[in-house]
C-alpha cells in the first residue's frame, strides 16, 4: 500500500514478469524443444536446466524483454549449439522403443508411428545444426519465420535460406535407406 492514503489505495504490483511464473508455463515447451534438438531427454534437461540457472542470473535484464519466453528458447538454442561445438561429434541417437511406446496414441498399432519416428529422426541427424534447427522450431514448435530469426539471431531471410537448404536436403534423399547406408 501507499503511504499516507486511506485503506482503499491501490495496492503497489510488480509489473515485470517473475522467472518462476514463466518457467511454470514454459518448462514443457522448453524441454520439448531441447528434446527434439538433442534427441535424448536427459540431456534435454541438463541443457534446460543449464539455461535456466543462466537466466536467473541475467533475469533483471531478460523480464524487460517483450517476449522473455523467447529470448529463453533462445538461449535453449545457442547452448545446445555450443554443446556440439564443445563436443565435436555429437551423435542424435533414436529414442527407445518404450519411450517411443509411451508417446505414441492408444489405439491402432504403434509400430508404424516409431518407424516413421526413427526415420525422422534419422534424417534429421544427417542435417547441419543449423537448418536442423530452423525445421525444429517451425514443424515441431510451429514458430513463425520472425519468431525463429528471434530465436536463432539472425535475418528471416537465413531463416527461409536455412529451412529450404534442409527441406531440399531431404526431398533429395532416399528416405528408404537410413543415412549411415548411404
Amino acid at each position: 500500500m501507499i503511504a499516507g492514503t486511506d485503506s482503499a489505495a491501490i495496492p503497489v504490483v510488480d509489473p515485470e514478469p517473475v522467472l518462476d511464473d514463466l518457467v511454470r508455463v514454459h518448462l514443457a515447451g522448453l524441454l520439448r524443444y531441447a528434446t527434439v534438438l538433442t534427441g535424448d531427454g536427459h540431456t534435454a534437461a541438463d541443457l534446460v536446466q543449464e539455461v535456466l540457472l543462466r537466466a536467473h542470473v541475467r533475469w533483471t535484464r531478460i523480464s524487460l524483454m517483450q517476449r522473455p519466453d523467447l529470448y529463453l528458447r533462445r538461449m535453449v538454442t545457442n547452448e545446445h549449439l555450443s554443446w556440439r561445438r564443445r563436443w565435436h561429434v555429437r551423435t542424435i541417437r533414436p529414442a527407445t522403443d518404450e519411450t517411443l511406446a509411451a508417446h505414441a496414441e492408444a489405439h491402432g498399432d504403434h509400430a508404424h508411428g516409431v518407424v516413421e519416428e526413427d526415420a525422422m529422426w534419422r534424417h534429421l541427424e544427417a542435417l547441419p545444426p543449423r537448418q536442423r534447427t530452423v525445421l525444429v522450431l517451425r514443424y515441431y514448435e510451429g514458430l513463425s519465420d520472425a519468431e525463429i530469426s528471434e530465436v536463432l539471431g539472425t535475418s528471416p531471410a537465413t531463416v527461409r535460406s536455412h529451412a529450404s537448404r534442409a527441406l531440399a536436403t531431404l526431398r533429395d534423399t532416399d528416405l528408404s535407406t537410413p543415412p549411415e547406408q548411404r
